[in-house]
């Protein structure tokens, strides 16, 4: 069963170089030690990222969630922006990549004396990795849309896990994805801990009622970018967009729905929880919403 984050393979990433501690290696060199903090603990930030008609898809906002998220776990990167950049350009370049690539950019705190929890027990040197990759979203999605279901799990806020850091412990996410996979659903729906609608297990939520676009408040979601986008979209061309406190029959009851990330851009949802929404797919605010967001990536791209 495909998810928002499904792809179709392609035999050029199996040949890409991959950019680890300022060395580009092959796929297969490309190795860190067990005792990487990022592999015993999760201990790390990262950044998607999309390389569209060759620019950096909305690079400044990405690289400031990137050193706020390093900086709330006292994680120095080791590089400056202008470095991080030069590295995530040289990436690109060595691969020839100019359209269609998804980037994953990880820093973790790097190697540690032991594997535990202590983060003063780091010897001090981050592990950085970028893997860019030709990596297109199933455009099937646009007219099969996402089966989405409810999970027990829970977003939890701030002073217990912070869901707006683009933290690499994702396991809570996983365990949503799990119980609901079961049930047929590609991603989960996650309510925050005063039960209401938060977000997705991996992306970001909106539904439609009567016209108005409709998503959580965003205190417990991701702090997407494609979502801040859609948001501001939807401000500047005329929707009624409300942010707020919805219950989940709010949005089992819409019109038509929508997941944001950085990989699959806008991606229609044909249904929550087992009730088909009425509105086709994609829905027409859907759609224009889509239409306003592909606009607006060219113009980024300077096209």
């Amino acid at each position: 069963m495909p998810g928002s984050q499904d792809f179709a393979p392609d035999p050029r990433n199996a040949h890409a170089l991959i950019w680890l501690n300022g060395d580009l290696v092959p796929r297969g060199e490309a190795r860190v030690s067990v005792f990487d903090a990022g592999f015993v603990l999760g201990d790390g930030v990262w950044e998607g990222l999309r390389l569209h008609r060759g620019a950096l898809m909305f690079l400044d906002a990405h690289l400031d969630r990137l050193f706020a998220g390093a900086a709330a776990i006292a994680l120095d990167i080791g590089l400056q922006r202008a470095e991080v950049t030069a590295a995530l350009k040289a990436v690109c370049a060595a691969n020839g990549m100019e359209d269609g690539v998804h980037i994953r950019l990880m820093v973790t705190r790097g190697e540690k004396k032991a594997p535990n929890q202590d983060p003063r027990n780091a010897l001090g040197r981050p592990t950085v990795v970028i893997v860019a990759e030709h990596k297109l979203p199933d455009p099937g999605l646009q007219t099969r849309g996402l089966s989405l279901a409810s999970s027990t799990i829970r977003c939890t806020p701030a002073e217990m896990f912070d869901m707006r850091l683009n933290s690499h412990s994702r396991l809570n996410l996983i365990r949503a994805l799990l119980e609901v996979i079961d049930r047929g659903a590609d991603e989960a729906v996650m309510l925050d801990p005063h039960g209401f609608v938060s977000s997705c297990n991996a992306t970001n939520l909106f539904w439609v009622r009567d016209g108005q676009v409709r998503t959580s408040s965003g205190e417990y979601c991701f702090n997407g970018v494609t979502r801040g986008n859609v948001i501001a979209l939807c401000e500047a061309n005329g929707f009624s967009i409300r942010r707020g406190d919805f219950p989940l029959d709010d949005l089992i009851g819409a019109d038509e729905a929508f997941v944001t990330g950085t990989f699959g851009g806008v991606t229609p949802v044909r249904e929550v929880d087992g009730c088909v929404l009425p509105a086709g797919l994609p829905g027409p605010v859907t759609a224009r919403v889509r239409s306003l967001y592909e606009a607006l990536k060219d113009r980024e791209a300077g096209a």
